[in-house]
């Protein structure tokens, strides 16, 4: 027991971010799987901004993306700020690591100086197009070109004491297989010809992805490398470099996509857009504003509920979980290699389910953050409106259109319910409710008063309780009858239906 306890203290997951703009729903998922999985196991989920490349880096980038993660509730154990052996946590200020690590990688053969102009690589592509070949720097092509590998001991020395743009290439080794594994997708291998000689210090002295990612997984002691599947090709050229450096490889599971709606392609912010749904976890304020399924209405756990079962499923008959109950059940062993579909109304569920368990307080204070009608709103009162109408609803937001006629007299009717109210007698009805108000002093009752006189005078229920609904409502939605009457009270069933004796329908 305690051995194994000791040997799940050592899960450390990261999930890496660039901060070029809002975290997509996508990005959100990932993330959560390494937490839950970290969770689950007694690891570490560690936030690292990969920031390397400054020319796409978005002001307000990094805060939006700690800002999605902590309102859904998933909280880094390490993160930009902590102080830790592992740290610091932004790729852009680890620029010293990286200098010792390629150095390392140069001195033992596994990486090359490579001193090709933009312009002289581009004829080279240039040149295989005519050819009808495609252009890959590799053992096929780097002894032709300028590099280290090329040229004198004598010559690159001199390069780069006189300071020559250079780039740091990595060595792929010829004709090597290359067996890489998967939690989620297996085993596979390719061909190291297939692959080029990638580029892992860029001109500026900056890091690129491939070796900065390496680097920092392996010093930051990541065990379980779970990110996207865009990743996957990637995966060789990673094997081939924990190789080179002789370090011992983290297990990798590359997560599904979440596809559009109709299972075509990449869910993006244009088919969002298109269905009226966002595709971000909350609001951004950038250059151009976006809304996150904070603003739409949807809870937290509603979304982390829903995300779980994008790629996969916790056991049959399990219900709507908490974040919590997530975790105790999560297994990456579990998750599937196929796309996911997202479902807007498959969330708008979930959401709903999440609404019923919420505490009425809670959705008060959700409702009034994204309402500024409810806002204005006696806080009292509006909490017990919630309580009677938070059944119907699939969103924070429908709560307020669900209740306003608690608070709001109507401004419009319902042509339809107005056409079923329209009949001999409407201004009798009406006389007899503004007559009961001034009359009875138990608004409980009302609705059985009413019925009463309708009998004796030959209204059937049905006309009565559509009349009275539709005047008070709008229309013929809205809960319990009896329950609007008595929350609004009689003086202002007597005012609404004065005012709409006056209108003429």
């Amino acid at each position: 027991m305690i051995k194994i306890i000791f040997i799940n203290t050592l899960r450390r997951v990261r999930f890496a971010p660039s901060p070029t703009g809002p975290l997509h729903v996508g990005g959100l998922r990932t993330a959560l799987f390494n937490y839950l999985f970290a969770k689950r196991t007694g690891g570490s989920f560690i936030l690292r901004i990969e920031d390397t490349d400054k020319r796409r880096e978005v002001a307000g980038a990094e805060k939006y993306i700690i800002d999605a993660l902590n309102w859904c509730g998933i909280f880094p154990d390490e993160r930009p700020g902590t102080k830790s052996a592992f740290g610091p946590y932004r790729q852009s200020e680890r620029n010293h690591i990286y200098s010792e690590e390629i150095k390392k990688l140069i001195d033992s053969g596994h990486a090359y100086y490579a001193f090709d102009s933009e312009e002289e690589l581009a004829s080279c592509r240039s040149e295989c197009e005519k050819r009808g070949e495609t252009f890959i720097y590799n053992f096929e092509s780097r002894l032709a070109l300028k590099n280290s590998l090329s040229m004198s001991k004598g010559e690159v020395t001199g390069l780069l004491k006189e300071g020559k743009g250079h780039v740091v290439r990595f060595l792929v080794p010829k004709n090597k297989n290359i067996n890489t594994v998967d939690v989620i997708r297996g085993e596979s291998n390719i061909n190291s010809g297939l692959l080029d000689d990638k580029v892992l210090m860029k001109a500026d002295g900056t890091p690129t992805y491939h070796f900065a990612n390496v680097v920092d997984d392996h010093l930051m002691k990541i065990t379980h490398v779970i990110r996207g599947e865009e990743w996957l090709p990637s995966l060789a050229i990673h094997f081939l470099l924990y190789e080179a450096f002789g370090w011992k490889r983290p297990s990798f599971a590359h997560l599904p996509l979440i596809l559009n709606p109709n299972g075509k392609g990449k869910l993006s912010k244009r088919s969002g857009e298109k269905g009226g749904f966002p595709v971000f976890p909350i609001r951004w304020e950038g250059e151009t504003k976006l809304t996150g399924f904070k603003e739409y209405g949807i809870l937290p756990a509603g979304l982390v509920n829903y995300l779980t079962t994008l790629g996969w499923s916790p056991k049959e008959g399990s219900g709507i979980l908490s974040l919590e109950e997530l975790t105790k059940m999560f297994q990456l062993k579990s998750v599937v290699s196929g796309g996911a579909n997202f479902d807007l109304e498959k969330l708008k569920w979930f959401n709903h389910k999440h609404i019923q368990v919420a505490s009425n307080e809670f959705l008060v204070d959700k409702l009034q953050a994204l309402n500024d009608s409810a806002r204005k709103t006696e806080k009292k009162r509006l909490t017990n409106a919630v309580g009677m109408v938070k059944e119907r609803a699939n969103t924070v937001s429908e709560l307020w259109e669900l209740l306003k006629y608690l608070f709001l007299d109507p401004k419009e009717y319902d042509e339809k319910s107005l056409k079923k109210i329209k009949k001999d007698g409407l201004d009798k009805i009406c006389s007899e409710i503004i007559s009961l108000c001034e009359n009875t002093d138990d608004p409980d009752s009302f609705v059985d008063s009413l019925k009463i006189w309708g009998d004796k005078n030959g209204f059937g229920a049905g006309q009565i309780m559509m009349t009275t609904r539709t005047i008070l409502v709008g229309g013929l939605s809205g809960i319990d009858l009896q329950k609007i009457i008595s929350f609004i009270g009689l003086e202002v069933v007597s005012k609404r239906v004065v005012a709409f004796s006056k209108m003429n329908i």
